[in-house]
């Protein structure tokens, strides 16, 4: 692997390379709207950069500087639909001189894939019992499939059912959608006048990885699926439980097929690897298309302090990334990223989902100043941009951070 990011790197300076290499930057990402999932990719264009632009112009004299992010779900929109909007976000971005960054989801939402999660309705498109390897299980058994999840993005929706990370028909879905994107993001790139080579911050792949987290299961699950979401149950999430986090225990698909285990009790290592490994696996397949180890970022996520779930972002093809929350205030104070830097070879990290529970300039200013206070950090990625419209303090804060920069 690391021949492969030599060549990565000789054919970034061939293209003509014109990185600020000490600069930081703090990134806003872009919800994209229905539009998006409407067949409307243009939400993604030059309006969308304009509105950041007419608070945050460039600041290319400054070692902290400002960018745009968005996060292609390439499941949930026909291929030609992300394509398009992936183009569009380039060319935006290409025209008003603005660094982005490319998220690149494969786990989240999966609806325009059927074909991939549909064991149980023989009336919908893409039914096959097969299936039901390529979600997870409640036991050792696809007989325990699920047919349905839950997500708390600030309020519960029900969502499919968690992919299983290691089945190879998901994974190599996964791995033919990073050959169709990343190509392209790449090309955008080589075509780059010298003075712009810098306008791609990076590549970002997963997105807050890990079993039960962002798509949980209830016990007895399955049998709410025919029912209304009124008779959904609301259970708190439990960080302090690395395997369940307070609900139905999943991850039984993934570590059989995995190898790991086929009997017994789940361990905590045991989702950690098979997240480890799922990440690696797009890591390498991303850096075997030419992305170089700078430029190419895995998101992590860990909620009780210092579990091994932390350790999923590291590996030898990218840089590992985390979302901030609870330790938005002073990463520097999260146990479980710092474990992890010490460990990495990785010549950045990122804070590549934050978000501090303030809306007051000064607290942002120094939560903000922390963060970028490790010259590693390569970019904080807030969100999201529309969040930040009812709170005027942070962006008064971040104007700070940018301005006191040299």
């Amino acid at each position: 692997m690391r021949t492969i990011h030599v060549i990565g790197a000789l054919l970034f300076l061939l293209g003509g390379v014109s990185a600020a290499e000490g600069a930081q930057y703090i990134v806003f990402n872009r919800a994209p709207g229905q539009g998006m999932y409407q067949g409307e990719p243009d939400s993604l264009g030059r309006k969308a950069f304009d509105e950041v632009l007419s608070q945050f112009p460039n600041t290319t004299d400054k070692r902290v500087q400002t960018g745009m992010s968005h996060i292609f779900s390439v499941f949930r929109t026909p291929p030609e639909t992300t394509v398009k909007a992936l183009r569009v976000f380039l060319a935006a971005a290409e025209e008003t001189s603005t660094p982005v960054v490319v998220q690149i989801d494969t786990e989240h939402w999966w609806d325009a894939r059927p074909d991939l999660w549909n064991w149980w309705d023989s009336t919908k498109p893409g039914f096959d019992p097969a299936n039901r390897e390529n979600v997870e299980w409640t036991g050792w058994s696809s007989d325990q499939a699920i047919k349905i999840a839950w997500r708390d993005w600030g309020k519960q929706v029900r969502v499919l059912p968690q992919p299983n990370l290691a089945s190879p028909p998901y994974v190599e879905a996964c791995k033919a959608e990073l050959r169709r994107l990343v190509p392209i993001v790449l090309e955008w790139h080589r075509k780059l006048p010298a003075e712009k080579k810098h306008l791609l911050i990076g590549i970002k792949l997963g997105h807050e990885t890990s079993i039960g987290g962002s798509a949980y299961h209830f016990e007895g699950g399955n049998d709410l699926f025919a029912k209304p979401d009124a008779d959904d149950p609301v259970l708190p999430f439990d960080a302090e439980n690395v395997l369940s986090r307070g609900r139905a225990q999943i991850g039984y698909a993934a570590v059989k097929t995995s190898g790991i285990r086929t009997s017994g009790s789940l361990i905590e290592s045991d989702l950690r690897d098979v997240c480890q490994r799922y990440l690696a696996t797009l890591c390498q397949e991303a850096a075997q298309l030419g992305v170089p180890r700078d430029k190419l970022f895995a998101h992590g996520v860990g909620w009780k302090d210092d579990e091994l779930l932390y350790d999923a972002p590291v590996n030898p093809d990218s840089c590992p990334a985390w979302s901030f929350y609870q330790h938005a205030a002073d990463p520097r104070q999260d146990t479980g990223v710092q474990r992890n830097l010490s460990r990495s070879d990785a010549p950045h990290w990122a804070a590549c989902e934050y978000w501090l529970a303030s809306g007051d300039a000064n607290a942002w200013h120094d939560a903000l100043t922390k963060t970028l206070s490790d010259p590693r950090c390569r970019y904080v990625c807030i969100f999201n941009w529309e969040s930040m419209a009812a709170f005027p303090g942070i962006a008064n804060g971040i104007h700070e951070v940018v301005d006191s920069s040299q």
